[in-house]
């Protein structure tokens, strides 16, 4: 079973790359028990705010990094297919063994209504790059997300090997969940449902790709591994446990505060409010 996670991308004062602190966020993360795998380039790396040589850097770094612990994918965040493609080039060049390919806001003018424009994305990425896809499933009111039907055509896409679902309600979580398995195709569903992953792991995740998983990559993987042994007195207690950090991590606007804070146009949570949150974890 797949338990992956995703990494912060520190930074220093002045908002460049805190690269000694990401080393060693990095090493955390792959002998955390029970991650099996790492996302560079997601939302909790600030993946928005960084230039294309940067995110070929911070792969560069987390593959040197991880050394081959793990697998590690890499976001492909463009609003434009043919950018997407040059960022999928970069991220094979380098050694990544997988893309998680984010949805580009392009698709919040028509995409839900004409879903040719999604796999025509895919697609061509596929027929660019050799490599495994991730599809990036969002919320359907974020005008971004797929329909559980787009989601069963892009499984038909041969080089389509998982969904991290952001659904982030459990209803339309199962109906995707539901679409992908009646597809027949090996494609993995990973939750990204992080305020209720229990829930999700309950109806058949096949492990989670989690932002918050970047500080608690141990309790996820505990908790999926207690549904997935039915110890479900013990997921309770873990997913307790994370709860505080749970309503934290996702209050709007969403933050994940580091070193340097985060890069504009992010707001600030100050230390105060890290403390606070610390303390109540």
């Amino acid at each position: 079973m797949l338990r992956s996670t995703s990494n912060l991308l520190p930074f220093t004062a002045d908002l460049a790359i805190d690269e000694p602190a990401y080393r060693k966020h990095l090493r955390w993360l792959v002998d955390a028990p029970g991650v099996t795998g790492l996302v560079a380039n997601g939302h909790a790396a600030e993946v928005a705010s960084l230039t294309r040589e940067e995110r070929r850097r911070t792969l560069d770094v987390a593959l040197d990094e991880v050394a081959g612990k793990v697998p590690v994918v890499t976001g492909v965040y463009s609003d434009g297919t043919l950018e997407a493609v040059e960022l999928a080039r970069d991220a094979r060049a380098a050694g990544a063994a997988g893309l998680l390919i984010f949805p580009p806001t392009l698709f919040m003018w028509g995409a839900q209504i004409k879903p040719d424009m999604v796999l025509r994305h895919f697609q061509t990425l596929a027929d660019a790059v050799d490599l495994p896809l991730v599809v990036f499933e969002y919320p359907v009111a974020s005008g971004i997300g797929y329909s559980p039907e787009t989601l069963a055509e892009l499984c038909k896409i041969p080089t389509v090997a998982a969904v991290k679902d952001w659904s982030n309600e459990i209803v339309s979580y199962e109906k995707n969940l539901r679409a992908v398995r009646a597809t027949g195709r090996p494609v993995a569903v990973m939750s990204s449902f992080t305020m209720s992953l229990m829930a999700s792991f309950l109806l058949g995740a096949d492990g989670c790709i989690s932002g918050m998983g970047s500080v608690t990559a141990d309790l996820q993987a505990a908790l999926f591994a207690a549904v997935q042994a039915g110890r479900l007195d013990e997921a309770r207690r873990l997913n307790d446990r994370m709860a505080p950090l749970v309503n934290v991590f996702y209050a709007p606007p969403f933050v994940q505060p580091d070193e340097g804070g985060p890069r504009p146009p992010r707001p600030d949570p100050g230390r105060a409010r890290a403390a606070a949150s610390h303390r109540d974890f």
